[in-house]
Formats: C-alpha cells, sequence, structure tokens
C-alpha cells in the first residue's frame, strides 16, 4: 500500500467521525426537544456507516479487484430512530395532551456522551495516522536525496 492510499483511508475516516460528532451534537442539544417541524418530539438520528473501496482510477479499481480490496469509509445515510419517546407526566407543559403527559425524546444523554467520545477517540487516531504516514513519507524523502 502507497502513502496516497494509507491518507485516503485515513481522511474517509476523520470525515465519518467528524459526521458522527456532528449527529451527537444535534441529539444533545435536541434532548428537550418536544415541538419539531415535522410534529412530535425529536427523534434521535444516528450515521449509518458503510465500507467503501479505495481507488482513484480504474487501473487501481481493477488491481484492488484482482489482488486484494482496500477499503475506507462513509456515511451512507443519518436515519432518524423510529423508537416511541418516553412520557413524561407535566401538565403544565405547553405541549402537554389532556392526561398531562409529555412526549420527550428518546435520548440518553450518557449513551451520546459516550458516541461523542468514541468519535473523537477515533478522531484523533486517523489525525495520528495521518501524521505518521507524512512523517515516513518525509523519511523515505530524505535517505532517497
Amino acid at each position: 500500500m502507497d502513502f496516497f492510499t494509507a491518507m485516503r483511508i485515513s481522511s474517509s475516516g476523520l470525515t465519518v467521525q467528524r459526521t458522527r460528532m456532528n449527529v451527537t451534537a444535534s441529539n444533545l442539544a435536541n434532548v428537550d426537544t418536544t415541538r419539531t417541524p415535522e410534529g412530535g418530539a425529536y427523534r434521535p438520528k444516528h450515521a449509518v456507516v458503510a465500507a467503501i473501496p479505495i481507488a482513484t482510477s480504474f487501473q487501481e479499481l481493477l488491481g484492488a479487484e484482482m489482488h486484494e480490496k482496500v477499503h475506507g469509509s462513509e456515511v451512507v445515510a443519518v436515519e432518524s430512530d423510529a423508537t416511541p419517546g418516553r412520557l413524561v407526566y407535566d401538565p403544565t407543559h405547553p405541549d402537554a395532551k389532556e392526561d398531562g403527559y409529555v412526549e420527550m425524546p428518546n435520548i440518553s444523554v450518557v449513551s451520546e456522551m459516550v458516541n461523542m467520545v468514541t468519535a473523537s477517540r477515533s478522531y484523533e487516531a486517523n489525525v495520528s495516522v495521518i501524521q505518521s504516514i507524512k512523517q515516513m513519507a518525509k523519511n523515505a524523502f530524505e535517505i532517497g536525496g
């Protein structure tokens, strides 16, 4: 694997982790949102990630098919959670139903924080990989020059 392929793989990981952090931040920001333009409580969102082949030309893709496939990652969708929200009794809330219950978003702050830390650590790991690749390339040029 060459330096550029390794960089493309790591950069695809950076993009995925940035999207995961943005989605998690949105979920945390809307933890108490009971009214959305779509109607009802905010639905938490989740990034769907898939492996994608890394190639910049047809020749590289053909070579990957013949030997070993090299994959990066990509967010293919951001989906809303379909589970119903939790009901909280608060008859004074403006969105309370006749029985006094309000539908709140089904978001666990603890789980979202774990997702945020995991995405942040993965982002940092990909940055470290890119820095290592840059250093290896620099050392290779120094040896050859």
